[in-house]
């Protein structure tokens, strides 16, 4: 057992204490954004939308998330990490509290859409600090470590969120929200300012290239909007699964969600430091991490059985766990050829493309196919998504990275 602590404690081991308090802050961000996950019950229950109306405000939440994901990197490349994510995170924290007052249909597509584009700005600049924060020889762990802290407020969060709206109602969310995202803008100034928090010193690039005229980051960048396609429906269409198939409660749906963030605070960095021991490419844990996300779809149409949803939780976690990090990684070390805000931005565009197309998608497959079918859907995608991990690998064999 001692070992097992010590192996553990030894895995967090060599990271700057900058990249913590990035952490922090990102853990104190994320435990406040509990509408998220019950965003489509909000939009069906409490204001009475239809599937199809709730995919088309799924959209704009895409598109707003994309628009985000673009100007956000080119913030960064323009005035630098900090004045982007100090900007982003209040601003987020304010409109998070005005959106609760909007009703129409047409209001909520342009609210969702502006929350959106602020919000997202946040995350190339994330990742721009950690290239600064962080040795190359400890991306990936300093990734793991911001995904520990987004998952271990996202444990929280969806049961937390699950007794609000269980004993407020759905718009204590929206103030949660927005008080958790101005308390981490306070954080980030007194800890990452550029005059107190320290950068280690990378090599630079004095001719950095476009990452739009970079052939292989373009396939890994078609093969990540594959894959989010369909690791957002457990944010959409999944709990809309587990409400009207499975009858579950709002609290029961968000203790169900907690379980991927609990898993991913357990095991997540061991299981990363254990596989960066190994002699696979980032590339190869990608795939794998696709292949676990797939088989997860398919414990949804096993028969009626319980314990199907909580397997089909953990499959999906685990690729989660593996996919993410080094997809992030591979990302972050490819951008040092170029400009960093553009390359990371790229790559929280392909989720955010994802955004656009998935949810909509999900609900009209859902409307007209059923659950079923859809799921059968999202393993054929996935499927695509490996078909093209496969040929990055077969691209850059002699570089396997």
């Amino acid at each position: 057992m001692k070992m097992i602590y010590t192996s553990y404690i030894n895995s967090f081991r060599g990271l700057s204490k900058e990249v913590w308090w990035l952490a922090l802050i990102t853990l104190i961000n994320r435990a406040g954004t509990m509408v998220i996950p019950f965003l489509s019950l909000y939009l069906t229950k409490d204001l009475g939308f239809t599937l199809e109306n709730v995919g088309v405000i799924m959209t704009c939440f895409g598109l707003g998330s994309l628009a985000g994901s673009w100007l956000g990197g080119k913030l960064t490349d323009l005035y630098g990490y900090y004045k982007v994510m100090f900007v982003s995170l209040l601003l987020t924290g304010i409109l998070f509290i005005w959106i609760q007052v909007l009703e129409s249909f047409v209001a909520i597509c342009g609210g969702i859409f502006i929350l959106m584009v602020i919000a997202d700005a946040f995350r190339p600049a994330t990742y721009v600090a950690l290239t600064a924060y962080s040795k190359q020889e400890n991306s990936t762990r300093s990734v793991t470590l911001i995904r520990l802290a987004i998952n271990l407020g996202f444990s929280a969060g969806p049961a937390l969120g699950g007794i609000v709206i269980a004993s407020v109602g759905y718009f204590g969310l929206f103030w949660i929200d927005g008080i958790t995202c101005i308390l981490a803008a306070i954080l980030l100034i007194f800890v990452l300012h550029p005059k107190k928090a320290r950068e280690i010193v990378v090599q630079k690039n004095e001719n950095p290239r476009s990452a739009y005229r970079d052939g292989p980051y373009l396939l890994f960048i078609g093969a990540m909007i594959l894959f989010g396609f369909i690791f957002v429906q457990y944010f959409s269409t999944v709990p809309l699964y587990y409400s009207g198939e499975r009858s579950l409660s709002e609290l029961q749906i968000g203790l169900l969600l907690a379980l991927n963030g609990f898993l991913i605070f357990a095991f997540e960095m061991p299981l990363i430091k254990y596989m960066e021991s190994r002699v696979f490419s980032k590339i190869t844990n990608m795939i794998l991490g696709l292949v676990l996300t797939i088989l997860s779809f398919f414990m949804l149409n096993i028969g009626s059985w319980a314990g199907s949803l909580v397997i089909g939780m953990i499959l999906m976690t685990l690729g989660e766990m593996i996919a993410f990090p080094f997809s992030s990684a591979f990302a972050m070390d490819r951008s040092r050829r170029g400009k960093q805000g553009e390359y990371m931005a790229l790559y929280n565009i392909a989720f955010s493309i994802s955004h656009v197309f998935a949810h909509n998608s999900g609900m009209i497959s859902i409307a007209n196919l059923g659950f079923e079918a859809t799921w059968y859907g999202a393993a054929i995608v996935g499927l695509l998504g490996i078909v093209l991990l496969l040929g990055l690998k077969n691209l850059m064999q002699p570089k396997q990275t």
